[in-house]
């Protein structure tokens, strides 16, 4: 996800979209622990949003 496609969400559905990030956070950590992740770069960039996210929060606040 792009920070200009983030700064276009409203304050709610970018605290949704960061709840929803973090979900699957969690279930790709849980798939990785147990061995059956095939793309591991996938938490890597969900990382990132989850960071993007929080970060123009910030901003815009």
């Amino acid at each position: 996800m792009k920070a200009i496609e983030i700064r276009e969400l409203s304050r709610e559905e970018r605290q949704q979209k960061g709840e929803d990030l973090k979900e699957e956070l969690f279930n790709l950590r849980f798939q990785h622990e147990i061995g059956q992740l095939e793309n591991a770069q996938k938490m890597k960039q969900i990382k990132r949003d989850i960071a993007r996210i929080k970060t123009i929060t910030r901003e815009v606040s």
